[in-house]
């Protein structure tokens, strides 16, 4: 899967799942909640119950109160009567203070249900009943929940991959047949550029014709589609090419590339400063080391000014090309290292340039820095760790 479908994939994935997750939480809290609610409910009902049975029994006490008296004890809860100035009686359990007159109460861990007694049996105008909250019920609810929402993560994120997968294959057969189409524009410009660049190089070589400024012409012009054919083969092959690591001694490599686009410099009246260190050198494989180098001084080029500034200079922990052309707008910085995206375009080409020197500066973890002001000019910097 290429890195934009990945890109539209994630995106979609993000926006499917958040959505449907939100949906989801609002509705587990929305269906625990009332669940809760009505466990509780049954809960109060069972005090309440609790509660009569012993103001039943408080009233069989009253009629029998000369003979005995047993204050009723039920396992289930504990309870204090009260009289009519709230002043605690007698109870079961540790003595509980009387709440607010409100018939259901819940702190804590414990549920309380206050009843009135009437008449006052025994001197008692409260009853206050209470037991320690039930969690069982409460906590098995909650991993009912958990476990409903796992199982639907799960069956939404399969099902968010299928959709995206469908959402991206528009996209994915567009990509490769623009692949296919490049594969064979590439194929059928092969043999006529390098007929070209032979024939000329032969004029040259043997002194057949002067160099005059047609023929530079077509030099410049040859030069150009040679270049553009390696970087859309270069763009094929990146991932199935093997690449060989050496050793190579930069400084002499950069000083042969300036040599190859000396021509190009030249009919744009360029000014040149290059300042290389010597003995520069760095493990890579030369075809992306030529990728990189060669994208860098065109651009430096092709977007420079007439008679404009191409500044190259190489160190120990960095290779740097200015030049002094058209500029890259602030809002374009981020992503013009992205494939296909031109922040110019009246000097042509396909977008792919700084696209290739993020993807060989990605796989060799080196650094890029691309510093721009419009109409000023720009600074590439890549930057490798020694």
């Amino acid at each position: 899967m290429l890195k934009s479908e990945k890109k539209s994939l994630i995106r979609f994935l993000l926006i499917y799942l958040g959505s449907t997750f939100l949906l989801f939480s609002i509705a587990a809290w929305i269906f625990y909640t009332s669940q809760k609610h009505h466990l509780l409910d049954r809960q109060r009902d069972a005090l309440k119950f609790e509660a009569a049975k012993i103001v039943t029994q408080l009233r069989t006490l009253h009629k029998t109160y000369a003979s005995t008296l047993v204050y009723p004890v039920h396992s289930f809860v504990e309870s204090a009567i009260y009289d009519l100035d709230k002043q605690y009686i007698f109870g079961t359990g540790t003595p509980a203070p009387l709440l607010d007159k409100k018939v259901y109460m819940d702190r804590e861990e414990r549920l309380y249900y206050l009843s009135g007694v009437d008449p006052h049996y025994l001197g008692a105008a409260f009853l206050l009943v209470h037991k320690e909250l039930d969690q069982a019920p409460i906590k098995d609810l909650q991993k009912s929940i958990a476990w409903f929402l796992f199982a639907a993560g799960v069956f939404f994120t399969l099902l968010g991959v299928f959709l995206g997968r469908l959402f991206v294959a528009p996209m994915r057969e567009s990509m490769e047949r623009m692949n296919s189409f490049i594969q064979d524009t590439t194929h059928e410009l092969n043999t006529p550029i390098s007929t070209i660049l032979t024939n000329i190089e032969m004029l040259e070589t043997f002194g057949k014709c002067e160099k005059n400024d047609e023929l530079q012409r077509i030099e410049i012009a040859s030069m150009t589609l040679s270049r553009i054919y390696d970087d859309l083969t270069y763009l094929n092959l990146n991932h199935k090419y093997y690449r060989r690591i050496e050793t190579i001694n930069i400084s002499e490599f950069i000083k042969e590339r300036m040599v190859y686009f000396a021509v190009m410099a030249e009919h744009k009246r360029l000014k040149i400063e290059v300042t290389i260190d010597e003995n520069v050198t760095l493990e890579i494989d030369k075809n992306d080391l030529t990728r990189l180098v060669d994208n860098l001084i065109s651009n430096a080029i092709k977007y420079n000014k007439k008679e404009g500034l191409l500044k190259l200079s190489l160190t120990e922990k960095s290779l740097s090309v200015r030049d002094t052309g058209v500029g890259i707008q602030k809002k374009d910085l981020d992503t013009i290292v992205c494939r296909f995206k031109r922040a110019n375009k009246s000097e042509g080409g396909f977008g792919i340039g700084l696209d290739i020197v993020n993807q060989i500066v990605g796989s060799y973890g080196f650094v890029l820095d691309i510093h721009s002001k419009l109409n000023k000019g720009t600074e590439v910097l890549i930057k490798w760790e020694k």
